[in-house]
């Protein structure tokens, strides 16, 4: 047992060695290229760790350009840094992108946020505000004038959207209202209590709407995590072979949300009086090298959902976020990942925020049916 977690121990310096290396030499070298000189390279040491793969909390404020080279654009690099190395899931690169590997989280460390677009990173055009994380310029004006393709058949003629869950097993923060048993940080089995809780109120809201859903709860991240966006790719192409009529699928998540203090943000707001969790819209890209022609069609769906949320309840959506990899999404002209609060939202707050996102979204798709 010493020998093998001595081996761990080794892989994991040699990790951080090859990701700080890499990382220093792709910042010396587009310093370079800039005509910046390279003196700044003594501070590193001062420079905090953040989570991986996650959109800034502090969205007001700019965020360093080395900090978002370092720690911001690689959740593999991210994830090496920190030292997540042989027990940090990894996705499919093509498909998605892990979480980092989360710690215990107490009532004390989680900061409320109503998260708007501003800083390094955001474009803002068309009253859309967009995180782009990607390596593309997004002419957000373009987009919406190019539109979406997307088309419906009435609900008589069979299901028109499928709900799927790529990580069903996460679940937000314990609540004395809703206690659930773990089976891992913010994570369990226990469909009354995950995320796919969640997925059953906004299939509600759909069908009440006059929209056909499908939910598919599958537990595609247990019991293994790292096969999650296969499974669901699997499951999806099951469905869509069975059902041709579905032309959405809406993959709902939670996100994750961590400061380099161990701050934990939960995105909310009161609506009506009743704090609800915000909802942001990702949309994937070809920029991780997976063929994905139209994903600027999702683009444009995402952000006609977008302002019909923030029309309805201004400050109810986040800033879309833009990524390099697909999350499946190029299985139909509709796919969506939808993230609904954090990890540090309640359980409550997260339904509050999913009932008045299908509200909104459904509203986008039934203009749609016989377009």
């Amino acid at each position: 047992m010493k020998t093998r977690k001595a081996r761990g121990q080794v892989r994991r310096f040699f990790r951080r060695g090859i990701a700080c290396l890499l990382a220093l030499t792709g910042v010396a070298m587009a310093a370079v290229n800039a005509g910046v000189p390279l003196d700044w390279l003594g501070n590193l040491a001062a420079i905090p760790t953040a989570s991986a793969a996650q959109e800034t909390p502090s969205s007001d404020e700019p965020v360093p350009l080395l900090q978002r080279l370092l720690l911001g654009d690689s959740a593999l690099l991210a994830q090496w840094a920190s030292g997540a190395g042989d027990t940090a899931p990894q996705a499919h690169p093509e498909e998605g992108e892990a979480e980092a590997e989360l710690q215990q989280v107490s009532p004390d460390q989680i900061q409320e946020k109503t998260i708007s677009g501003g800083g390094t990173g955001y474009v803002n055009a068309q009253g859309i505000s967009l995180f782009n994380r990607t390596s593309k310029t997004v002419d957000l004006e373009a987009v919406a004038q190019s539109g979406s393709s997307l088309t419906f058949q009435s609900a008589e003629a069979g299901p028109q959207v499928l709900i799927v869950h790529t990580h069903a097993t996460e679940a937000y923060a314990q609540d004395s209202q809703n206690p659930y048993a773990e089976t891992g940080v913010a994570r369990t089995t226990d469909t009354n209590y995950n995320i796919i809780r969640v997925g059953d109120e906004i299939a509600r809201i759909f069908q009440e709407m006059g929209i056909a859903v499908i939910h598919d709860k599958t537990l595609h991240d247990s019991p293994s995590y790292n096969d999650a966006y296969d499974n669901a790719r699997t499951g999806i192409e099951g469905y869509l072979e069975q059902y041709p009529t579905i032309q959405m699928v809406l993959d709902i998540h939670r996100d994750a949300l961590v400061d380099s203090d161990g701050t934990v943000y939960k995105p909310v707001l009161q609506i009506d009086g009743v704090k609800t969790a915000q909802v942001m819209l990702l949309v994937g890209t070809d920029d991780a090298g997976a063929t994905f022609p139209d994903w600027t069609e999702h683009l444009a769906l995402a952000m006609e959902i977008q302002q019909e949320m923030n029309s309805l309840w201004p400050g109810l959506a986040r800033p879309i976020t833009l990524r390099t990899a697909r999350f499946n999404q190029q299985l139909t002209k509709g796919s969506l990942l939808v993230e609904v609060g954090s990890h540090g939202n309640t359980l409550e707050e997260a339904l509050a925020g999913a009932r008045l996102f299908a509200r909104s979204a459904a509203k986008v798709l039934l203009a749609r049916v016989g377009a």
